[in-house]
């Protein structure tokens, strides 16, 4: 039952004891919604404007595998060849599916916007669980500003890209990149500070034209181009990268190929804005995974088997930035053709920015709710309409700051990006062992509808859970694939290594990591207590 409900939220100032009551108005939810939520110690403040269709376009755009296959795929061809990106995307897709299918059991437990952090404080042990939720949540929050940044990014070299393919003579510059970037931001920006229905509206619409989009670039390049052999794409391997051994070649693809199946747990961040999340957001995990890696394996078969000419691809990523661009042109043999199929890509890529944006601005405002970053009582200021605005625009000034990046060194700006992989993978990996710690000790209750408080030692499954012993095997392999994935991203990409092509991914994420830890000792475990209990 839709309810309209005005919530009072106090926020009461340590230092003078004063409380301020801000009244906000939520719309769109359901009882049994808010029930489970103040079960988690928290307030219903968000509007629930997303169902199970709008929630699935949201996280399929975010997601953008298809498209993300085209742009990924540049560093599996040089590490593993046409056969390295096959074999290579459904091993991830494979691992994949096991770690979003643990995070739905979890988000159907415990459907809040602060998510994995979340869990951690309710699934480890008492002595250290407020320290691994900080932990989790400093590598969670950073992730996902990562991503902004980087679909910034991938969005400004794409358009870049595909005017060089029509203008030959244009010469990319940096400062260039940086005002596409900015662009592309205020716009996601405008289209997140509206309202939760507005973007639910806007989803929807971009989940047909990404199904439609798919079959408008796929039919022409398969049609129009000259086919590879079948023995050629399922199993040429390449070593570009000076490996001793193939094998080894393409372990050290295999990381990159992860980055077309990443984001699909912005679902999980928007909890609070969705009806029925205890069912729809684990849901909308399997089937955006199965549907847009369905979608992405049929792009990146098509793709190896309109690869006639491998050297012109790869030559191209020095000049359009994406080998795909030059592959569309051999493919219809026309750069109008071309440039079409590349502007849907684009298209989508500008969607997909909407969700990320969203996704990153609730992730910092669930941190914020729980005083574990500076200036939480900005941050945490909802508006009128129940929208975290602030943390929007903070979004957005971190975005712009960390483009400038790209004024100094490309580098060090992929250096950055390349963070958002091993930070996410980090949280889900120590999510997935408590949780297969927990289920295997017999910790978890069966599911209830009797309102209980939810915490640490009084677990209870939510309705959507995979029966046992297919959850416990579910959950091995997603721990197993996490800690896979983990050990191979922070390998270089190329050998002898240079300061030019060394993996400056473990260094960043290394000095978050010491940072969190130095900061939590000295500051934040005076102040950050876990998930705050508001009710």
């Amino acid at each position: 039952m839709s309810v309209k409900s005005d919530i009072e939220l106090r926020v009461t100032t340590p230092q003078n004891g004063e409380t301020t009551v801000h009244t906000i108005r939520t719309v769109g939810g359901s009882n049994n919604d808010d029930e489970q939520l103040q079960r988690l110690g928290k307030r219903p403040l968000l509007n629930r404007g997303f169902g199970f269709m709008s929630i699935l376009g949201f996280s399929c755009s975010a997601l953008l595998s298809w498209e993300g296959i085209l742009v990924t795929s540049i560093s599996g061809l040089l590490n593993g060849g046409p056969a390295g990106v096959i074999w290579g995307f459904l091993i991830n897709w494979a691992g994949t599916i096991s770690v979003y299918t643990t995070l739905g059991e979890m988000a159907s437990m415990a459907p809040t916007a602060g998510g994995q952090y979340h869990w951690v404080a309710m699934m480890a042990p008492a002595s250290c669980s407020t320290f691994l939720a900080y932990m989790t949540a400093w590598m969670t929050t950073l992730a996902w500003q990562a991503l902004a940044v980087s679909v910034g990014y991938i969005i400004a070299t794409m358009l870049q890209g595909i005017i060089v393919l029509t203008n030959p003579t244009y010469v990319p510059e940096n400062w260039h990149t940086v005002l596409i970037i900015w662009l592309a931001t205020l716009f996601a920006v405008m289209i997140n500070t509206t309202s939760s229905r507005v973007i639910a509206k806007f989803e929807g619409g971009i989940l047909i034209l990404h199904l439609a989009g798919f079959f408008g670039v796929l039919i022409p390049m398969v049609y129009f181009a000259p086919h590879n052999d079948p023995k050629e794409v399922f199993t040429t391997f390449l070593n570009t990268g000076g490996w001793s051994t193939d094998g080894l070649s393409f372990w050290v693809g295999f990381p990159a190929i992860a980055g077309s199946l990443l984001g699909a747990d912005c679902a999980v961040h928007m909890s609070e804005e969705i009806q029925s999340a205890a069912v729809v957001v684990p849901r909308a995990l399997l089937f955006t995974i199965l549907i847009n890696g369905s979608l992405a394996f049929a792009m990146a078969v098509a793709l190896m088997f309109c690869l006639s000419d491998l050297d012109g691809a790869l030559e191209a990523a020095s000049t359009m930035f994406y080998p795909f661009l030059q592959i569309f042109y051999t493919s219809v043999g026309s750069v109008t053709g071309a440039c079409i199929m590349a502007c849907v890509v684009f298209v989508m890529a500008v969607a997909s920015s909407v969700g990320v944006y969203a996704s990153a601005s609730r992730m910092l405002w669930s941190f914020s709710r729980d005083r574990g970053l500076p200036f939480d009582r900005y941050l945490v200021k909802l508006t009128r309409s129940a929208l975290p605005v602030n943390a929007i625009l903070t979004t957005l000034a971190i975005t712009v700051l960390l483009s400038l990046i790209v004024l100094g060194s490309a580098i060090a700006l992929n250096a950055l990006l390349s963070l958002a992989i091993a930070a996410l993978f980090s949280s889900y990996l120590l999510v997935c062992g408590l949780l297969l710690w927990r289920r295997t000790t017999g910790a978890f209750h069966p599911h209830t509808t009797i309102p209980e408080v939810l915490a640490s030692g009084n677990l209870i499954w939510g309705p959507w859970k995979l029966p046992e012993p297919l959850g416990v095997f579910n959950n091995i392999v997603a721990c197993l694939y996490c800690i896979l994935l983990l050990f191979w991203s922070f390998w270089p990409q190329t050998t002898p290594t240079t300061l030019e092509t060394f993996n400056w991914s473990i260094l960043v994420w290394g000095a978050v990591v010491v940072f969190s830890i130095v900061w939590y000792i000295v500051r934040a475990k005076h102040y950050f207590k876990g998930p705050i209990k508001e009710v």
